[in-house]
């Protein structure tokens, strides 16, 4: 695998039935598709169409084009630029705060929190989750709780890591993370900035993960239990 090979675009998902593949022609890292990328192709597409369902007590503002079959929930907040595609749904209590581009049958859940993010089709933020600044792959699901970091407790910019190791600066302040098709992430999950995820890795509940994580691997946090009877010290 090249130096940056091990992030590009088609190393990391399957763009051949994804509606909005333009968005990544000519990226060699996947990162590249986000920030100014992604509000430049958004602004030049997005509009106030609402070709879905609205159900009552949504507050839908600014440019969004809702596709037919995608519904936004009673109690939702869904701030344009956004483009949610067929069969998409933002459940009750979710907040799309600009820049929030879905594909097909996506699900962006109750309590989660999207900004500058693009969902391939069929991924899932179900419940709780924050999608900030990243990418999720086609089939991508996020456990409740999951949290996708993407700005650096010190200041500079975000680096990823090279699967040898050497860090890369992405010249972005804000990145969260990129995961591959078919990845899953368990319930109250963290990728620190600028973390990668191959293609149908699994992160086990309660894990901490940065840097790049294979393709076709399982991350796990092992602790100990103390488990004793009632009343031993």
């Amino acid at each position: 695998m090249s130096a940056a090979s091990f992030a590009a675009p088609a190393t990391l998902f399957d763009l051949s039935e994804f509606e909005h593949r333009a968005l990544f022609e000519g990226v060699a890292l996947a990162w590249e598709a986000l920030g100014a990328r992604l509000v430049a192709y958004m602004d030049a597409r997005a509009a106030r169409r609402l070709d879905g369902t609205v159900e009552p007590g949504a507050f839908v503002q600014g440019p969004v084009l809702l596709a037919p079959g995608a519904t936004i929930e009673a109690g939702a907040y869904v701030r344009g630029p956004a483009i949610l595609g067929p069969g998409t749904v933002v459940r009750h209590g979710a907040y799309l705060r600009g820049y929030v581009l879905a594909g097909r049958d996506c699900i962006i859940g109750h309590d989660t929190e999207a900004k500058g993010a693009v969902f391939f089709d069929r991924s899932s933020a179900g419940h709780f989750a924050y999608v900030g600044d990243s990418i999720l792959g086609n089939r991508v699901n996020l456990g409740a709780g999951t949290k996708l970091a993407n700005f650096r407790m010190f200041p500079g910019n975000v680096r990823v890591t090279r699967p040898g190791g050497e860090p890369l600066d992405t010249g972005l302040e804000k990145l969260g993370a990129l995961l591959g098709d078919d990845v899953g992430l368990g319930c109250n999950a963290v990728t620190a900035p600028g973390t990668i995820v191959g293609r149908g890795s699994r992160v086990y509940s309660l894990a901490s993960v940065r840097g790049t994580i294979p393709p076709g691997v399982r991350v796990a946090l092992r602790q100990p239990l103390d488990v004793r009877p009632l009343g031993e010290p």
